[in-house]
């Protein structure tokens, strides 16, 4: 079971729609996605004129933030469909729902700030590899930020973990700076037609921001 803390709270109940699971991946498993994962094309994360210090490589879009869209990108490379199959089954859709996948590094030390996934996205998914990991919740628009409304969870290699719902659109994450090398694979749907309500809140809150812009899951760290 995930272990799951309120800063200085009462409570340690995490959002509606998240969803988390130990032990997904075997650690055999886990060894042969590593293996596949370090011979991939990751390339630095870029965000206008930032590097962050994480690599990427994303298959069936690519974020541009000049433009501020989605563009296209290489199909999703055939080695990583059985995994895809294998969350499209724990998530209870088609392999083809999860439209977008982006594989990324992360050094020891790095950071993963406050953010939001940008709208053209509905549910994320991810598997977690390497090292563990705290993701930390705090509710969305942060009018006054506080440590006593974050919550956290501590996210174990070989884990997979959801956010649909209010914890996808009512709830920014981040994720503590890194003892020691990590990875992870992160599936998404695409995002159909929302209530004008939250779609606004969307396109407010995911637009790229000069002091913590977003990706598809990662601003800079």
């Amino acid at each position: 079971m995930t272990q799951l803390t309120l800063f200085d709270g009462p409570s340690s109940a995490m959002p509606p729609g998240w969803r988390y699971e130990d032990g997904f991946l075997t650690a055999q498993e886990e060894a042969a996605l590593l293996a596949l994962v370090r011979g991939l094309p990751l390339q630095a994360a870029r965000y206008k004129s930032y590097t962050a210090r994480r690599r990427v490589v994303s298959y069936g879009g690519s974020f541009d933030y000049d433009a501020n869209r989605l563009q296209p990108a290489q199909p999703l490379v055939e080695s990583l469909h059985g995994l895809r199959a294998r969350v499209a089954d724990w998530m209870g859709v088609a392999p083809e729902r999860l439209a977008h996948v982006l594989v990324a590094e992360y050094p020891p030390g790095a950071p993963l700030g406050w953010h939001r996934d940008v709208p053209d996205f509905e549910d994320v998914a991810g598997v977690s590899l390497g090292s563990p990991a705290v993701l930390r919740f705090r509710p969305y628009p942060p009018q006054r930020p506080s440590r006593r409304d974050i919550l956290r969870a501590d996210v174990l290699p070989r884990s997979i973990y959801l956010m649909q719902g209010a914890a996808r659109w009512d709830w920014q994450h981040s994720v503590a700076p890194l003892a020691a090398p990590r990875w992870s694979i992160t599936f998404r749907t695409l995002a159909g037609r929302r209530p004008s309500s939250r779609a606004g809140r969307a396109a407010r809150g995911d637009a790229p921001q000069a002091a913590a812009p977003a990706d598809l899951s990662e601003p800079p760290a």
